[in-house]
């Protein structure tokens, strides 16, 4: 029945049954989620929230998954990824800054190149985070100094009533790798930024830079969802698990990474329990040693 109703909103082609979520996250690890869908527009969005609600099925958002843990299980309920007016990107320029307006499905990679491009300057911290603005907006993802929040203007959203609003920067209660999204259970659709005219060479080579930074110090050759661990007030997670002696350690498929002991790698074909029980691990000899409880910042999804 849901199926059938499922089909007069959105077409057949993008509603995927028992889809491995392992193929849609950078940690490579994930089993089936009950319905897979491609979502369009808002107004798709909308009716599909109503229909789950009246069915009494859980639903989840995903962008590209990269600082998700998806249990061996899989999930219950409908993962949904927005597409279509959700990828675009609008920029106006004046002669000191520019606005720029960009759907929640949008990778931060394009995000940064694209206002870099067009003599905009700020985003290009972002130009190397595997993820798109709509999880950056729930995380206020950040990286090599900069964070969603230095420049956003304001944030639409969709709350799970149906209703659509728009937040301020400051209504958006941005904090380290936080913000209301967390709180309120909406699905942010897009945001607005205001951003400082830059030279378009020396933005595009500062991504460049940053990037090749991350190559030279992060496991990029293995998948992961990048830093496992919250900064701790006053320490850094990666010195800390580096200095109880954990660099390399495993369990199963899944290690500490060698390079940066921040990262929990998908070393050889690591389960989801085996990626849970080392993080776990992680964090009791962490404690144990240094009296620092680790926070995770990889999301699970699904029983563990």
């Amino acid at each position: 029945m849901f199926l059938e109703e499922l089909t007069a909103i959105i077409d057949r082609s993008r509603i995927k049954e028992r889809e491995l979520l392992k193929g849609h996250t950078t940690f490579h690890i994930g089993g089936p989620a009950d319905y897979f869908l491609d979502v369009v527009n808002t107004e798709e969005l909308t009716a599909l929230l109503s229909l789950c609600g009246k069915e009494g099925i859980a639903w989840r958002v995903i962008g590209n998954g990269s600082n998700l843990l998806v249990s061996d299980a899989g999930v219950r309920g409908a993962v949904i990824r927005l597409g279509g007016e959700f990828g675009d990107i609008r920029i106006s320029k004046g002669e000191s800054e520019g606005t720029v307006t960009a759907g929640a499905g949008v990778r931060l990679a394009k995000l940064a190149r694209e206002t870099a491009s067009a003599g905009l300057a700020g985003l290009e911290f972002a130009g190397g985070i595997p993820g798109t603005l709509g999880g950056a907006l729930v995380m206020n993802a950040g990286a090599y100094g900069g964070e969603m929040k230095d420049y956003v203007k304001s944030v639409v959203m969709l709350k799970p009533d149906g209703t659509l609003c728009r937040l301020t920067a400051e209504e958006m209660e941005f904090g380290y790798r936080t913000s209301v999204l967390q709180k309120n259970g909406a699905i942010a659709l897009g945001a607005e930024f205001v951003l400082p005219c830059g030279v378009p060479e020396e933005s595009l080579a500062k991504i460049e830079e940053l990037n090749a930074r991350r190559r030279e110090k992060q496991p990029l050759e293995y998948p992961s969802a990048g830093s496992t661990f919250k900064r701790p007030e006053g320490y850094f997670a990666g010195k800390l698990i580096m200095d109880a002696g954990l660099r390399g350690y495993a369990v199963g498929g899944a290690a500490v990474s060698e390079k940066h002991c921040g990262f929990v790698i998908n070393k050889e074909n690591a389960s989801a329990a085996e990626v849970c029980a080392l993080m776990e691990r992680v964090r009791q000899i962490v404690y144990e040693k240094a009296g620092v409880l680790l926070e995770p910042e990889v999301r699970l999804w699904g029983e563990f």
